[in-house]
């Protein structure tokens, strides 16, 4: 029987056997998760990047995500009207169709669908975009336009394919020859 107890009594050894071992286990065995959990809250909060190649969270995309949709622009009614080039003109009214040939309309560049309305002359193209034709509407939707700019986007894109029409200089002021007109009276 003493032969059972002692095999008996081997099979539950600890692999401890000093007490400088019992002393480093006890040790790691606080030590060793509490260097995991300080990794893991450094990985967890190093990183703050958004995926690869995105910049939505930069303070200009945050800006522009709040401001809002439609402008306002406040104008002095009395100052004199200062005309777009035909170029912004343009790209703010006309892009729209014409840059990608949007229901027929010629897209800038293509010099073989230009050549006929260009034949046609200046003015019958201008006369055409102020007053619309097919599925464009008068002045290109914008009725704010002035007629010297409607002419100026056409020299633009009638240039950019192939013609070779001046951009209208702008009219002159029409309030200085008012003011000197009411100079005299007011000397009486």
């Amino acid at each position: 029987m003493s032969n059972v107890q002692q095999t008996h009594s081997e099979d539950h050894e600890s692999p401890i056997r000093t007490p400088k071992q019992l002393a480093v286990v006890v040790l790691l065995s606080f030590v060793v998760p509490i260097v995991v959990i300080i990794l893991l809250v450094k990985f967890v909060t190093a990183g703050n990047s958004v995926g690869a190649g995105s910049d939505s969270l930069t303070e200009e995309s945050v800006a522009n995500r709040l401001r809002p949709v439609a402008g306002f622009e406040l104008r002095d009614a009395n100052a004199p009207r200062v005309f777009q080039s035909g170029e912004a003109v343009y790209k703010a009214v006309c892009a729209t169709c014409h840059a990608a040939g949007v229901a027929g309309a010629p897209k800038l560049g293509d010099a073989g669908v230009w050549a006929p309305r260009i034949a046609e002359g200046f003015d019958t193209m201008v006369s055409i975009a102020i007053k619309g034709k097919g599925a464009m509407p008068p002045k290109g939707g914008n009725p704010d336009l002035d007629d010297i700019e409607i002419a100026r986007a056409v020299a633009y894109m009638a240039n950019g394919s192939g013609g070779k029409f001046e951009e209208p200089a702008a009219p002159a002021p029409a309030a200085a020859p008012a003011a000197e007109g009411a100079a005299p009276a007011a000397a009486k």
